[in-house]
């Protein structure tokens, strides 16, 4: 098989169940979607730690498995089971018990591994946001919101592994303690 087809050469590419201009919506979220994975294949490569490097790789498959069902020009069979939602929410809440407890707002960054985590999460939200646009992919928002959560939750326990600390934003006042307060 060749890597090259030229079928995309006139700026448009097939889905299952016709050609459309390489600007369709389906296409433009295909696009984020690798790049959302791309970034996650680039925090992986900065994890030691094998909680961490086994949970970006079942999301990279994940990853995979949400992006075919945009292969479709009109609805997709649904083929994924979105119980990887549940899964996401049982890591961030492993993830959350192992860190500082989040008094203030924090700045992206500290390790390389903490802050590659960081891009991830806002290509996510990018995807997530992109995804509004395609019928098809509604359903999957839980998924691409939940997913945003645990990078965030993912790059400050890369923090706590490297031994390096969060950067909280220093002109914040101590929001979460105010709103625990008031509650």
């Amino acid at each position: 098989m060749k890597l090259y087809t030229r079928g995309g050469d006139k700026g448009k590419t097939s889905l299952i169940g016709g050609r459309v201009l390489k600007v369709h919506p389906h296409i433009q979220a295909m696009g984020l979607l690798d790049e959302l994975n791309s970034q996650i294949g680039l925090a992986l490569a900065h994890q030691t730690d094998e909680t961490l490097r086994t949970q970006l790789t079942r999301i990279q498959h994940d990853l995979f498995d949400l992006g075919s069902e945009l292969m479709y020009k009109q609805d997709p069979p649904q083929q994924v089971d979105l119980v990887i939602v549940t899964e996401l929410e049982t890591w961030i809440d492993e993830l959350e018990a192992k860190c500082p407890e989040l008094v203030r707002f924090i700045l992206p960054g500290g390790s390389i591994g903490a802050a590659s985590l960081h891009v991830a999460r806002t290509v996510c939200r990018r995807v997530e946001r992109e995804l509004v646009n395609v019928d098809a992919a509604v359903r999957q928002l839980p998924y691409y919101n939940r997913l945003s959560d645990y990078l965030f939750t993912a790059a400050r326990y890369a923090n706590v592994v490297a031994g390096v600390p969060d950067q909280e934003y220093a002109r914040g006042a101590d929001v979460f303690k105010t709103k625990k307060k008031k509650e």
